[in-house]
């Protein structure tokens, strides 16, 4: 018989016999029609609560993720369960996005993963706008919160695109959101707050220890704590990618079994060295943050931060991965002051100059009516990051200033499996001169014909999305084979008379707020690191959860409050600011500022550095990542 409760399906689908924390009431909430938020500790099941609950609605749930790794990931543990769920990304070859599309208009599917951006793409929507949307499940629900740490511009979209799509419900899952952001996600999705189901942060089995420490000294520390602690599974957590690669090879060197694992590493590497870890093969794993999402280990005894965490929402996230099977599991910090100049430089070089945002501000009302941009572009020009672009343009949308329409293809093509006459003998005449409209529109070559969308679209008479939608039934019919490229961002100018000074200097206050919020996390880091009461309690307290002493923290256990070494910075060699004003005079566009110089110096890359590859290679790159950028800015602008 066909499992028809929550219960049934969790025995026969999931293996489990009953629900853990939580679980069971957020399903029920989804089953009656509402919304919900899902904030439990990572590791303690969200996504079974989107899992089972599609497998109980109708039509179809569509699930967000920023992560890609983490949507393969559970893709291929639904689909060993014979549950129907695939993914659309731009890692598909075409073959096998028609494949995932027919499945979708065929209603074949259950479970679709997609990025966030995906919601905004018109092919995208053309596919799925008639689809009868169950439920949508948004991971890492913080990212909507200009207050969370990860904030994303593209997740303030999604409430736009839960109307415009009729989605039925939302269920908004994190492990890691303050009361303020529990608000912003709430809001946002029109969840009520008896909908807001939180579990605790508090793990019992989870011994937080700190242990202050110079620089120099953390290599030894490390190899000590390893060999003098019991065998078993653990993660350390660096910064760089360079750091992931010393500490494994100094482990490796040191009769420990360890590999190295962040961004910078081939695709094909990572997941094999991650396979590894999940079998037990490789014990140790020395990562950056790349490393974890969507890692579902349960005996991880061990999570070491080398370096310290940029704030309370990631060490919260990264020591989550630890002791999942409840077993005691310590998550040890090795302190060192030094570690702030790092986190620092990356908080100050991201915040945008004043000259930029103006001149961004600018081009884009000068524009026109009709703004047509990509975020690439917009970073090349102006030497602004792609996700602090798209974070400004997020804020003029909310200023009113502009209207975003959309992201669209520039260039489309088509190749035609049968003559034009063939093709039109299928359809009846109202269909077939639609159709033929189109066809006059597009440029034949050998094999492609490029289609002029403005063009068709006059000709006809009807908006793009009708045009594309035609486009796509013929391909599902398997009349032609469309392909799509340039995707570009549309956006309607609603105030082309708005004081830009004012503008602009109420972009640079939202930058600078942002950049003295992350500050002060790393500043929370560093009290915690030197906290003379429960650590637990310390921690927790940062997400509404105070407790009181849990017993089993270093402190609680007897160990002396961490005291960090002072804070030192050499002093900036008068030759290095020589050289850099002689390499400015060769590299305007790159150097010329005084931020782009302390970012260059400090090591942290730019979309101009980055369109002067010879810079990368420079002696001056990266020649003062030891001082903070805050005074190396300061003495710069002085000069």
């Amino acid at each position: 018989m066909k499992p028809t409760s929550a219960t049934d399906l969790l025995k026969s689908h999931f293996g489990f016999e009953s629900f853990r924390a939580g679980q069971q009431e957020t399903i029920e909430i989804l089953l009656a029609g509402r919304s919900a938020a899902a904030i439990f500790p990572t590791g303690s099941g969200k996504s079974l609560c989107y899992q089972l609950t599609a497998l109980l609605l109708p039509g179809l749930t569509l699930v967000v993720s920023p992560l890609l790794a983490l949507m393969k990931d559970q893709i291929d543990s639904l689909q060993a369960k014979n549950i129907l769920a695939e993914r659309l990304d731009s890692s598909l070859t075409e073959d096998k996005y028609r494949e995932v599309s027919n499945a979708i208009r065929n209603g074949q599917l259950k479970m679709l993963f997609v990025s966030p951006e995906r919601l905004t793409n018109e092919r995208f929507l053309n596919l799925i706008r008639d689809q009868q949307i169950s439920l949508l499940a948004v991971d890492e629900a913080h990212c909507i919160s200009a207050w969370g740490h990860n904030f994303r511009p593209d997740y303030l979209k999604l409430a736009n695109a839960v109307e415009s799509l009729s989605v039925e419900r939302v269920l908004a899952l994190t492990a890691t959101a303050t009361p303020k952001v529990a608000d912003d996600m709430a809001a946002a999705f029109k969840i009520q707050p008896a909908d807001v189901i939180n579990t605790g942060f508090y793990r019992s089995n989870l011994e937080f220890r700190v242990t202050a420490c110079q620089s120099r000294e953390r290599d030894q520390l490390l190899l000590k704590r390893l060999h003098e602690r019991p065998a078993g599974p653990a993660i350390v957590y660096v910064h760089l990618q360079k750091d992931a690669e010393n500490a494994a090879r100094l482990l490796c060197q040191n009769g420990l079994n360890a590999a190295a694992y962040h961004a910078g590493l081939k695709t094909e590497q990572r997941t094999a060295t991650q396979e590894k870890f999940m079998a037990g093969e490789i014990p140790i794993i020395c990562a950056t943050i790349a490393f974890g999402m969507g890692v579902d280990k349960a005996d991880i005894r061990y999570v070491y931060h080398y370096h310290l965490p940029k704030g309370f929402e990631s060490y919260m996230q990264e020591t989550g991965r630890a002791g999942r099977d409840g077993a005691a599991s310590v998550c040890e910090l090795f302190a060192c002051s030094a570690d702030c100049t790092t986190l620092e430089n990356f908080v100050y070089g991201d915040t945008p100059d004043v000259i930029n945002i103006t001149h961004l501000v600018d081009s884009l009302l000068d524009t026109g009516d009709e703004i047509d941009v990509t975020a690439r572009e917009l970073s090349q020009a102006h030497d602004i990051r792609q996700l602090v672009v798209s974070t400004l343009l997020t804020h003029l949308e909310l200023f009113g200033i502009i209207r975003f329409d959309g992201y669209y293809y520039s260039d489309i093509r088509f190749e035609a499996h049968q003559t034009g006459a063939e093709i039109l003998a299928h359809y009846p005449e109202p269909q077939a001169a639609f159709l033929r409209k189109i066809f006059a529109c597009g440029k034949k070559a050998r094999r492609w014909i490029t289609l002029d969308m403005d063009a068709a679209t006059a000709r006809t008479g009807h908006p793009r999305a009708v045009v594309l939608r035609a486009l796509e039934n013929l391909q599902h019919n398997n009349r032609i084979t469309l392909q799509m490229s340039g995707y570009r961002q549309r956006f309607q100018l609603l105030q082309p008379k708005a004081d830009r000074k004012a503008l602009c200097r109420k972009l640079v206050e939202l930058f600078q707020q942002h950049e003295q919020l992350e500050i002060e996390r790393i500043d929370a880091m560093v009290a915690y690191a030197g906290e003379d009461s429960c650590l637990t309690n310390r921690l927790i307290a940062y997400f509404g959860e105070p407790i009181a002493a849990c017993g089993h923290c270093g402190v609680c256990k007897g160990d002396a409050p961490a005291i960090l070494p002072k804070r030192t910075s050499e002093p900036i060699d008068d030759a290095i600011l020589s050289q850099i004003t002689e390499l400015a005079d060769q590299y305007p566009k790159a150097l010329s500022q005084p931020r782009q110089q302390a970012r260059f110096l400090c090591g942290l890359n730019s979309p101009a550095v980055s369109a002067q590859r010879v810079l990368r290679g420079n002696p001056l790159f990266n020649s003062c990542a030891h001082i903070p950028f805050k005074s190396l800015f300061e003495q710069l602008e002085s000069k």
